[in-house]
């Protein structure tokens, strides 16, 4: 009589120590978030939760400019970075990590053609 008391107990207290324990890490994940994002400063090298790889250009309370490429800005939620680019090279698998220990494609050269200045994003050349 007394074992059906406590299997009681131990199936009522598991669901809320699961519960406690998902709210504490949640609470820690958030708090650094809110870390990273108030370190974020102008020039620094950042990569966003999509992978777009940029250069803050401007900050304020809940949006950041990042110039993606000469000339193009683009507005990002702050939220939306995920890590500052000199973290993202130091990431194993990341194309940053695999040009500093010197890993090549498989033909072995470090050098990768340009496409054609002029050509469109999506066209087609070469007949390719």
């Amino acid at each position: 009589m007394n074992n059906t008391g406590a299997f009681s107990l131990l199936i009522f207290a598991l669901p809320l120590l699961l519960l406690g324990w998902l709210f504490f890490t949640q609470n820690k994940r958030m708090k650094q978030m809110r870390e990273f994002s108030s370190s974020l400063n102008v020039g620094d090298h950042v990569v966003t939760s999509s992978g777009v790889y940029g250069t803050v250009k401007h900050l304020d309370e809940s949006t950041a400019w990042l110039e993606i490429a000469e000339g193009t800005t683009v507005r990002f939620d702050r939220r939306a970075i995920a890590m500052k680019q000199a973290d993202a090279a130091t990431m194993p698998g990341t194309p940053a990590a695999q040009g500093a220990t010197g890993t090549t494609g498989s033909t072995g050269n470090d050098s990768v053609p340009d496409d054609a200045a002029d050509a469109a994003p999506g066209s087609h050349q070469n007949g390719q």
